[in-house]
């Protein structure tokens, strides 16, 4: 598995883990029922502490996106389509709200926000 861990983001280690395993599965890299390493494996290959994997691998079993079978390791789960989108929009509004934060700052109005994100997709209604 290709987990990179970035010392000088400001995202904590156990989420860039946990972020990225949820990536993998969702874009299909890892597939249902699909055996993860260990979390001491993990971490020794990572080189980090066991109970950062150890608390990346329980918050993805919060979500749903693994499952832990006491003795036997950890599984991805089965996730169907609506499941995948359902995550897709809460990583989106993860991510949005980080966005929100940076404008409230850095005093950007909801409507120059929307411009942007009009601009990304090609401008918008009023252009064409």
């Amino acid at each position: 598995m290709n987990i990179l861990i970035s010392t000088i983001s400001q995202t904590p280690i156990y989420e860039q883990i946990q972020n990225q395993v949820k990536e993998m599965v969702l874009s299909g890299q890892l597939k249902s029922n699909e055996q993860l390493p260990s979390i001491r494996l993990m971490a020794k290959d990572l080189k980090v502490g066991i109970i950062t994997v150890k608390h990346a691998y329980e918050n993805l079993e919060r979500d749903g996106i693994v499952i832990n079978h006491q003795g036997r390791g950890c599984f991805v789960a089965e996730i169907n389509i609506e499941k995948i989108k359902t995550i897709h929009m809460d990583m989106l509004k993860e991510r949005l709200v980080e966005i929100k934060e940076f404008a409230d700052t850095a005093d950007i109005s909801q409507g120059e926000i929307l411009n942007v994100i009009n601009e990304l997709y090609g401008g918008n209604d009023n252009d064409k």
